[in-house]
């Protein structure tokens, strides 16, 4: 499952920089369809989180890096939709970006932490 869950982050992310970049070159359509498909890769990614989710808990690892990790995870999400909506309307993205860039450097570390 954790490769599934990988496969999807890595392949959610790379989705997320074409359709910023689709964004910026006034691509509207090329960006529409890689944000469109950039949502399916939301779902897969919160299906799977989800899943190794409940696993961890079956086998007794319950513990509070387990949940923040699972808050990130949703946090880096919605960080990247918000760079992408913003960007469409015009607005600065600016803190969206940071607040990316945080979300995903703490889902990392506590990633490692819960896994490694």
């Amino acid at each position: 499952m954790i490769h599934a869950h990988v496969s999807s982050w890595a392949v959610a992310i790379i989705l997320f920089f074409v359709s910023y970049f689709l964004l910026r070159a006034g691509k509207a359509k090329g960006q529409k369809i890689t944000h469109m498909i950039l949502r399916l890769f939301y779902v897969l990614i919160v299906i799977t989180g989800g899943m190794m989710f409940v696993n961890y808990l079956q086998i007794g690892f319950v513990e509070i890096p387990l949940f923040i990790k699972a808050i990130l995870g949703i946090w880096v999400i919605a960080a990247m939709e918000m760079v992408l909506e913003r960007g469409k309307k015009g607005a600065s993205t600016t803190g969206s970006w940071i607040q990316f860039v945080l979300a995903l450097i703490l889902v990392l570390i506590f990633g490692y932490m819960v896994l490694g």
